[in-house]
């Protein structure tokens, strides 16, 4: 059996008398980078503010790398990234400065500090930024920064909190490829309410809403999670919506413009069947026919039941 690296059970929190979240459970036991999905004020933040030790939970418990949070804080921590939503950055500092002040406060052995400063700068591509104050980088570049604080020793579970908020393209793009050569050799898990980050970086999904655990999988099962009920057609020698609607195993037939339709089914097999039947009888020259997966925004507001 695998080592637990974070095991959430029973987790609850509440502030005045709202409950944030309720009844929460989860464990991971693998490298990978895990979406943490949900819509703004559905506990996302309450549930990694509790797992990475800055907020106490009502009720629950949590485990990093076996260790008891609640119970031995500085020994979990010791195994715990952060980079909150904000990155905390001194801005009078230097990137080195900085960095080293970073790992003293991990406790990290003085010994072992400008090593883990440079191979972090390297690792994260700010090394020839090393004696710039923070204040005069770019904003993508103290993204950079804030990850390389939250790696610096070298901890086994990171937690990024938005990571990629405010960032022009390019910088989105460099962000997410350095996500995700951080989680070759650990955990990561990323806190987003975007629904293409989550497609575009992570492996695995959890997603909170109204304080609820609602999913728990593979991005795979995510964008399968609704059974697909259409099907993409395009024919050159267009017939009407009228005449593939009679077509066994058709439902309705929607004319999308520009000779293509989406067909609505009773039955996949059956439906592609006659339809490539009817365009070779009927001289329709079919190009392309496919199943039609539900939008990732279509999966969202199912499990969110919105």
């Amino acid at each position: 059996m695998k080592e637990s690296i974070v095991k959430v059970e029973n987790l609850s929190h509440r502030y005045s008398i709202q409950w944030a979240v309720r009844d929460i459970n989860f464990e991971i036991t693998r490298h990978g980078i895990y979406g943490l999905l949900g819509s703004n004020g559905a506990g996302k933040s309450t549930t990694m503010n509790i797992i990475c030790g800055v907020l106490k939970q009502t009720e629950g418990n949590v485990y990093i790398k076996g260790v008891d949070l609640r119970t031995h804080p500085v020994e979990a921590k010791k195994h715990i990234g952060f980079l909150p939503q904000k990155p905390p950055l001194h801005m009078d500092l230097t990137v080195e400065e900085y960095l080293v002040h970073c790992a003293n406060m991990r406790l990290m052995p003085s010994g072992e500090v400008d090593r883990a400063v440079r191979d972090v700068m390297g690792r994260c591509g700010i090394s020839h930024f090393s004696r710039r104050l923070i204040r005069n980088l770019s904003g993508g570049y103290q993204q950079r920064l804030g990850i390389a604080q939250a790696i610096i020793h070298n901890p086994a579970f990171v937690v990024l909190d938005e990571p990629t908020n405010g960032l022009d393209p390019n910088q989105i793009v460099e962000i997410r490829e350095l996500i995700k050569e951080i989680a070759e050799d650990r955990t990561v898990i990323l806190s987003t309410h975007i629904l293409s980050e989550v497609q575009a970086t992570c492996d695995y999904i959890r997603m909170i809403e109204e304080g609820k655990l609602v999913f728990e999988g593979t991005v795979d099962e995510f964008d399968n999670y609704i059974l697909p009920t259409t099907l993409f057609v395009s024919l050159i020698a267009a017939p009407s919506a009228e005449e593939i609607k009679l077509i066994p195993g058709v439902v309705d037939a929607v004319e999308l413009g520009g000779s293509k339709y989406r067909v609505h089914f009773s039955d996949a097999l059956e439906a592609t069947e006659r339809l490539v039947e009817a365009s070779v009888t009927k001289g329709w020259r079919l190009t392309e026919i496919r199943l039609e997966r539900s939008s990732l925004d279509t999966i969202f507001a199912e499990l969110s039941k919105k």
